[in-house]
């Protein structure tokens, strides 16, 4: 039998930003829970609002799987004397056991045979369990930041004001700091404040829709798209998209309401993403768009409450919202005050990090990174990708970025065209921010796209080489980020670069910055780039041991080692591909036991296969050298497939390992130069073929 179970826990408002991660985190400790324990479930669901943390589970079993323990006693050579009966050992452990002698098991053991006694264990009830695992829970949730409150020593995001449990519809008796579990809930804190008794989830989440609140954040963003649309529509507009505005706006209400105001038509004369930033970040507002994209002075703010005088709530955010935009309007004009390129020097009283220096010296590194990518691939952009390297980190002494630091980047670009700087540099200062966010848009130019390698990479490798490397969930400099981003620009650019290059060249440019042997730091750097392509691609559907056979080989050129990857994916997916890494790992452990010649030698061969084998060999070796140095690495294994045969038969027929040392050592030979090829793509022993 199965109960159902339904955790609430009410608080003082949450912040928007933790509460996804919470949400996530309360299913992931509930299900590791209830697994730990024994305990069957189904239909795990989580939900919340600023001011609650539900869990429900449909189905939990009313009581622990039974199980089986095992409890080890004496060696049987001390419980069982040589006639085999029992020893005083014996009758004892049997006794303490509570079992009779006849039910004691051998068990075999790295130090012996030992006795042993087999128990059930009767599984508890699960409301019993659940009072234990409950505060645990609770208090195990994730926050940024946690706080306490009272003399309590309980810590939350906010503090608890009461705790909804039931089991079957029956409490589940607990306590956590001063606050005992019960079946009552709230409703609205304004629209419908007082306490209602809750039988079961579905009775509680009628009576909070009664109340004015919905629980379920996937309801209750749809409403909110619902009534802003329905808001936009009364000045013949319509919300411009921002999914990240939108999921924190969710988490700041529980019943969401929608009123548009407006704004003086002069402030369009503002950066589009001046006027945008202006409405989103501080006030949390909606911009509006036309039918056409273009931004309508006009804005639309969610509420948490009914409006009753919708007015009055208008005119108060459009007098917040004139200050902003006069606020922004004032930075916008003073900054333009200094052109762009005078703000360079103003960087060298921005420390970029206490170790690695000021934002001035971190510009002048970037330059020759950039200069040297650009070199390597672009030589007609070194010009352009220099003067956006120096110009790239300027607008950063500028008010309107000190104010919005998100538009970092986007007022660089727009700074640069007011200063008439060409506008390939104004678009690569943009440009080499990106991509700022897992889905995020890549640079469009090549120009932005070596600014934003060298920009990170000078990032990644100078906290390594100061020891600020990621560990864990910590990451504090967004270096992994920052890895995956100059891994999808150069997948997405399919730029043949060096990478093991281009860290020597940041390793030199920081090397009056860095103790570290620059060796040591150079493979640390590789082997994180490694384990984040890896990463991404595992995400991609690509399988592991495909992901190390390429990688552990052939690395330092991305875009060469993911048409490697994609070669051999394909390649694992056709019926001669197990045969083919079977043979070439035999050939592999045989190789290590004694080494090759390093010439075949034909009046040597005793057997046809030898001779098959080796003449199969000599067909395709010119072929697969020659496709294989044209980068169709799937070409040079339809090349190799044709070893499959051959190679069989070499085994099934010849003894490798002979006697006589010039027949093994020529057979070895034959074996090395066959496995040399498929080196050339990848290292198939790490293939799985289990």
């Amino acid at each position: 039998m199965s109960k159902e179970l339904l955790l609430e826990i009410g608080t003082e408002e949450i912040p928007a930003g933790f509460m996804p991660q919470a949400l996530k985190a309360i299913e992931e400790l509930i299900r590791r829970e209830l697994t730990t324990l024994r305990i069957g479930f189904e239909n795990v669901k989580t939900l919340g609002t600023p001011r609650r943390l539900v869990l429900y589970i449909k189905y939990v079993s009313e009581k622990q799987e039974d199980t089986y323990i095992e409890v080890k006693g004496p060696a049987k050579k001390v419980a069982f004397n040589e006639k085999e009966e029992p020893t005083q050992a014996a009758i004892g452990f049997a006794r303490a056991q509570g079992v009779h002698i006849e039910d004691l098991q051998e068990v075999n053991t790295p130090k012996g045979l030992y006795m042993a006694v087999r128990k059930r264990e009767t599984g508890s009830d699960t409301k019993d369990i659940l009072s234990l695992i409950m505060p645990k829970l609770i208090t195990s949730i994730p926050f940024p930041k946690s706080m306490r409150w009272m003399v309590l020593s309980v810590r939350f995001a906010r503090p608890i004001h009461w705790i909804l449990c039931l089991f079957g519809g029956e409490v589940v008796p607990f306590e956590v700091g001063n606050i005992q579990s019960g079946d009552f809930s709230y409703g609205h804190r304004f629209m419908e404040p007082s306490a209602f008794k809750v039988s079961d989830y579905d009775s509680y989440i009628r009576s909070l829709k009664k109340s004015f609140v919905i629980t379920d954040p996937i309801e209750r963003k749809e409403r909110i798209r619902d009534v802003t649309n329905q808001a936009a529509k009364e000045v013949s507009g319509k919300v411009l998209e921002d999914e990240e505005l939108l999921e924190k706006v969710n988490y700041l209400v529980e019943y969401p309401t929608a009123v548009v105001g407006s704004f003086d038509k002069k402030f369009l004369s503002l950066p589009r993403e001046v006027l945008i930033s202006s409405m989103r970040e501080h006030q949390m507002y909606f911009s509006v768009v036309d039918q056409s994209g273009e931004l309508l002075p006009h804005f639309i703010t969610v509420n948490n409450t009914a409006v009753t005088e919708p007015e009055v709530v208008v005119k108060g955010n459009e007098r917040v919202l004139r200050a902003r935009l006069a606020d922004a309007e004032f930075f916008f004009e003073e900054d333009q005050k200094t052109p762009l390129y005078n703000r360079v020097s103003l960087l060298k009283n921005v420390i970029f990090q206490s170790e690695l220096g000021t934002l001035y010296e971190k510009v002048m590194r970037v330059q020759k990174i950039t200069e040297y990518v650009t070199s390597e691939r672009e030589r007609q952009n070194i010009e352009s990708g220099k003067r956006a390297a120096l110009l790239c980190k300027a607008d950063l002494t500028t008010g309107m970025v000190g104010e919005f630091p998100k538009l970092q980047g986007v007022m660089g670009r727009e700074y640069a065209l007011l200063s008439e700087e060409d506008p390939e540099v104004a678009t690569a200062i943009y440009e080499h921010y990106l991509p700022r966010f897992a889905g995020d848009g890549l640079p469009c130019t090549h120009t932005g796209a070596f600014l934003s390698i060298a920009d990170k990479l000078d990032t990644i490798v100078g906290c390594f080489g100061v020891g600020l490397i990621p560990t864990g969930t910590s990451d504090p400099h967004a270096l992994r980020r920052q890895a995956l981003g100059i891994i999808n620009i150069i997948l997405d650019r399919e730029y043949s670069i060096s990478l093991d290059g281009l860290i020597e060249q940041s390793i030199e440019y920081l090397s009056d910055k860095i103790l570290k042997d620059k060796q040591i730091l150079k493979d640390e750097v590789l082997k994180f780039f490694r384990l984040r392509l890896q990463h991404l691609l595992i995400s991609q559907g690509y399988s592991y041991d495909v992901l190390d056979a390429v990688l552990s080989l052939h690395f330092h050129n991305i875009v060469d080692s993911f048409e490697r990857i994609k070669a051999l994916h394909e390649l694992k997916s056709q019926p001669d591909f197990t045969p083919l890494a079977v043979a070439f790992k035999r050939a592999s452990n045989i190789l290590s036991q004694s080494p090759p010649g390093k010439k075949v030698d034909v009046s040597l061969f005793q057997d046809p296969a030898e001779d098959t084998l080796f003449e199969k060999y000599n067909q395709i070796r010119e072929s697969t050298v020659r496709i294989v140095s044209e980068k169709n690495y799937k070409g040079a294994l339809r090349e190799l497939v044709q070893l499959r045969e051959p190679v069989d038969n070499f085994f099934d027929n010849v003894m490798v390992m002979a006697e006589d040392e010039k027949t093994r050592t020529n057979r070895l030979t034959i074996l090395s130069q066959v496995s040399d090829l498929f080196l050339m793509i990848a290292d198939f022993t790490k293939i799985v073929t289990e």
